[in-house]
């Protein structure tokens, strides 16, 4: 198949599911992980490996001068909504079970449709509104048994993927707004460079344990552990994570480069079929009932709504 007579519009599809693939073996690496290492040292070293990946993506593309640009503030803002996204919701991994967090992130689409009126200009009718209302009655089902704390709850912890669904929302639109005028392999960059940057600060603040203890919770020990020299074990790990980061920004950066958010997000559902096949192969993981039936909301929710976009572009707003 000549690659060049893809509509851009599949070819954003494609790049979407490719990336829900990489994304979930992301994630169950993270887990598999954060029992050992302190988020900041895997981010930093994930990030170092993908510098390269994405450095010779940059060349391909055009080289370092597609790195010039004039909004600096809009890209230095995106780095920091996927900073946010990214530290909440591996967080959340230490403690939930992956399926639990990947379906309670769902959100996310909700959050991109809301978000693409003031940063996209888009029309959301009254029936887009109430299914978004729809939606987060969805969560709701999934995090109220979560959030007790004891007898099978998680306490706040529950909260980290609804944080990380709502920054990453603004760094999907976002990303469509910059993509306009940026390369996919430049935005990508950036990305990395931000990931290293802030994982150096949290280092020099953190990076000896100060700020934890061996009572703590799962997610904060994740967050603030001593850096420790990586096992031999977990060498391949840990650059297979750098790899797979950098496909994953490229990948992602795509879908929303060449595709408008509204028809790439629903395809972002599949990775909860990816994280319940690993939650359940890796770690003998499945997630509670009313996450199961909360999923399924905010799914028929999403569904609907993007339905309802691609009607609008051929009818009028509604």
């Amino acid at each position: 198949m000549n690659i060049s007579s893809i509509s851009p519009t599949r070819l954003g599809i494609f790049c979407m599911l490719g990336g829900m693939f990489f994304i979930s073996v992301n994630d169950m690496l993270v887990k598999s992980l954060s029992g050992g290492y302190p988020l900041h040292q895997l981010i930093m070293l994930r990030s170092v490996v993908a510098i390269g990946f994405t450095v010779a993506l940059l060349m391909a593309e055009g080289g370092f001068k597609l790195l010039n640009t004039g909004r600096w503030v809009l890209h230095a803002t995106r780095a920091v909504f996927i900073l946010i996204a990214n530290t909440a919701l591996y967080a959340a991994i230490a403690s939930l079970p992956l399926a639990t967090a990947t379906a309670i992130y769902f959100v996310a689409p909700l959050f991109v449709t809301l978000l693409s009126i003031p940063v996209l200009g888009e029309i959301v009718g009254p029936r887009r509104f109430a299914a978004i209302g729809v939606g987060f009655v969805g969560v709701m089902v999934m995090m109220a048994p979560q959030m007790m704390a004891g007898e099978g709850g998680y306490g706040w912890v529950v909260v980290l993927p609804v944080v990380a669904a709502a920054f990453y929302a603004g760094m999907s639109v976002l990303t469509r707004k910059l993509g306009q005028t940026s390369r996919a392999s430049a935005l990508a960059l950036h990305m990395q460079f931000a990931f290293i940057s802030v994982s150096a600060v949290v280092y020099l603040v953190a990076g000896d344990g100060r700020f934890v203890t061996p009572d703590s919770n799962p997610s904060v020990q994740f967050l603030l552990r001593a850096w420790v020299w990586p096992a031999s074990a977990d060498v391949l790990p840990i650059l297979g994570l750098g790899v797979l980061s950098a496909i994953v920004g490229y990948l992602m950066t795509q879908a929303y480069r060449l595709s408008h958010a509204s028809v790439v997000a629903p395809f972002e559902y599949i990775l909860l079929i990816f994280s319940l096949f690993w939650g359940w192969t890796i770690f003998g993981e499945w997630p509670a009932t009313t996450v199961l039936a909360g999923a399924a909301i905010v799914i028929a929710s999403g569904v609907y709504i993007f339905l309802r976009e691609g009607r609008i572009k051929v009818n009028r707003p509604a």
